[in-house]
């Protein structure tokens, strides 16, 4: 049997980051910038007022208190974006709105709190220092700034400081297209009659939950049967809208294996044995004339639910162009004892927590591959190395955190 990291090399191998093309911005989220993005303006674009209140030069308000307010004529009035250039003279006063341009000869804004409030004329009954009150032209960003650097990955603090530069479109790497197949004559669409001996598909749309998750485009195909004919069609049939297809089931040794028995002819399709628990039996490969890579999944549902996300997900990433392609391993400390078989790399479902002792994981569940409801109660999985056989209450653990972002 290979390693897990010896299968991982030669799934990542198989592919490359997708080309990169302008997206929307807002499609953009989630994914990682190709180039750094140099803002073409400055933020804020001009010098404005950060209140409502009055624009007057702060030598005109020295000494005004309540007692002995300072009276300046009003000549004119600033309306964000609805107003044209103004210049203040000497003892003057415009009134002037949240974000309105500051008139020129103005350095300073008294908050509409301070004054009386009035039109023709107004009553300042505090003084204020030159600047406050005023967001100066470029204070946030400068024209000619690099104000998002490649690799970076696009959340919505970044979506909104773009879109305020004027971005409408970015080169990012776009989302990889994921069909995904389940198989088996005995799987039922949810929703539907269960014969004696059927059960319902949930493995497809886990692995399509997944691979949205991980920011992919997820294709849900459905189920095939056990027949190689069929299955060979519907992937066929599939190849054009997928940059990637995921199958689960149907890859062991069994009669029934239609994966393995449709893809083995293919000669670009590779099966094989990784010393994991759960998930040993693997597969991966390219099909059809574009080369399109394909990784089959055994069928049990946590086997191919930690298969993806040990296997899977790093290929994701990879097509994306995100960095780092494998989640990190965080510790934790046991706090009940597991066993492991020697020679295999265990992935346990566990519960991680932080508290005021320390991050702590507790097994979840039995090790059955079937047991998914403990998968559900999961949220993390524990990795036991290959030469490790027990992890007792109070060790170490390496601990694979789900569901965060990395």
């Amino acid at each position: 049997m290979r390693t897990v990291d010896e299968h991982l090399a030669k799934l990542l191998d198989l592919i490359g980051p997708l080309q990169p093309y302008d997206q929307p911005l807002l499609e953009s989220l989630g994914l990682p910038l190709v180039d750094d993005v140099v803002s073409p303006i400055d933020l804020p674009r001009f010098t404005n007022s950060a209140m409502d209140g009055y624009a007057v030069r702060a030598v005109d308000v020295q000494g005004a208190n309540r007692e002995f307010p300072v009276t300046l004529p009003v000549v004119g009035e600033q309306a964000a974006g609805s107003s044209t250039p103004t210049a203040l003279t000497s003892k003057t006063a415009v009134k002037i709105m949240t974000g309105a341009p500051l008139p020129s000869g103005a350095d300073t804004v008294v908050p509409i709190e301070l004054t009386d409030g009035g039109d023709a004329d107004v009553q300042i009954y505090q003084a204020r220092r030159a600047g406050e009150n005023v967001r100066p032209s470029g204070e946030d960003v400068a024209a000619g700034e690099i104000v998002a650097e490649a690799g970076t990955v696009l959340g919505a603090r970044e979506v909104g400081l773009l879109a305020s530069l004027g971005f409408a479109r970015l080169r990012a790497r776009p989302r990889p297209r994921v069909v995904v197949l389940s198989t088996g004559t005995e799987l039922r669409e949810p929703g539907s009659r269960l014969d004696y001996d059927s059960i319902y598909d949930g493995n497809s749309y886990m692995l399509a939950a997944c691979a949205r998750a991980a920011g992919a485009i997820a294709y849900r195909v459905g189920i095939t049967s056990d027949d190689p004919r069929e299955f060979a069609d519907v992937l066929n049939d599939q190849l054009v809208r997928a940059d990637l297809v995921v199958t689960s089931g149907g890859i062991s040794k069994g009669a029934y294996d239609v994966v393995k028995a449709a893809l083995t002819d293919v000669g670009t399709v590779e099966f094989a044995e990784v010393a994991m628990q759960p998930g040993k039996p693997q597969g991966f490969g390219t099909v059809g004339e574009e080369k399109t890579p394909i990784v089959t999944l055994p069928g049990n549902p946590v086997s191919s639910y930690v298969s993806f996300e040990v296997f899977v997900l790093p290929m994701l990433r990879r097509m994306m162009g995100k960095l780092p392609y494998r989640r990190p391993l965080v510790q934790a400390t046991m706090t009940e004892e597991i066993r492991s078989p020697s020679g295999r790399r265990q992935y346990l479902r566990g519960w991680f927590e932080v508290s005021s002792r320390g991050a702590r994981v507790t097994p979840v569940s039995g090790p059955g591959s079937h047991l998914v409801a403990g998968l559900s109660r999961a949220n993390c999985l524990v990795v036991v190395d290959e030469d490790e056989t027990a992890l007792h209450v109070g060790d170490t653990a390496k601990v694979l955190v789900l569901d965060r972002d990395f």
